[in-house]
């Protein structure tokens, strides 16, 4: 399994309109075969960070990820809206194929 994280600084006009121009392509990339997750969040001390959890099944699926036009035309439109270089953290995690469960944190399912 890939996992990444990406920590994305946008521009301070662009942090409502973040994610609605990333919508579609959101939605191409969790479609994308070997993709486990693709998760937006906003960092909760800047409101101007996100913050992307991608999950890919292997190094595969994440070279497949990386060449498609969609994955292409973000590269093209993130720089618009960004006020620095994105930090990444990219690690290939052997005989994974997800998220495990919390052992520290062991709470009863109640949905």
């Amino acid at each position: 399994m890939i996992l990444i994280v990406v920590k994305y600084t946008i521009l301070p006009e662009y942090r409502d309109r973040w994610l609605p121009a990333l919508d579609s392509f959101t939605r191409a990339v969790r479609a994308e075969p070997g993709n486990l997750w693709f998760d937006w969040s906003i960092d909760t001390e800047d409101p101007d960070r996100y913050v992307l959890v991608e999950g890919f099944a292997d190094a595969d699926a994440g070279a497949v990820h990386v060449a498609t036009d969609h994955f292409k035309a973000a590269m093209e439109l993130m720089p618009t809206m960004l006020a620095k270089t994105p930090e990444i953290i990219n690690i290939e995690i052997p005989d994974r194929t997800g998220w495990s469960q919390m052992a520290e944190l062991t709470v009863p399912d109640r949905r």
